[in-house]
């Protein structure tokens, strides 16, 4: 009898993807980027479009009377580059 709580074996289920082998790093992106790569790497790892990302800060920038604009800035200094 098999251990029910035991991982499955991902070539018993054809129509489910494998699980990832190693994780995910939150990193600016070196591709997608319009000035320090932040946004485009935090919608890499969200997986979410990097506008809608660009869009939020902005949003959140204008309403936020500039804190989001010190969170990015941390954020740039803070993440690594790809």
């Amino acid at each position: 009898m098999t251990d029910p709580l035991a991982t499955p074996d991902p070539t018993a289920y054809p129509g489910y993807p494998a699980p990832e082998t190693r994780p995910r790093r939150l990193v600016r992106s070196a591709d997608d980027r319009w000035l320090g790569g932040v946004c485009g790497g935090i919608a890499e790892y969200a997986g979410v479009d990097a506008n809608l990302v660009r869009l939020l800060v902005v949003l959140g920038t204008i309403f936020g009377f500039g804190s989001l604009l010190i969170a990015y800035l941390a954020a740039w200094v803070l993440m690594p580059e790809e």
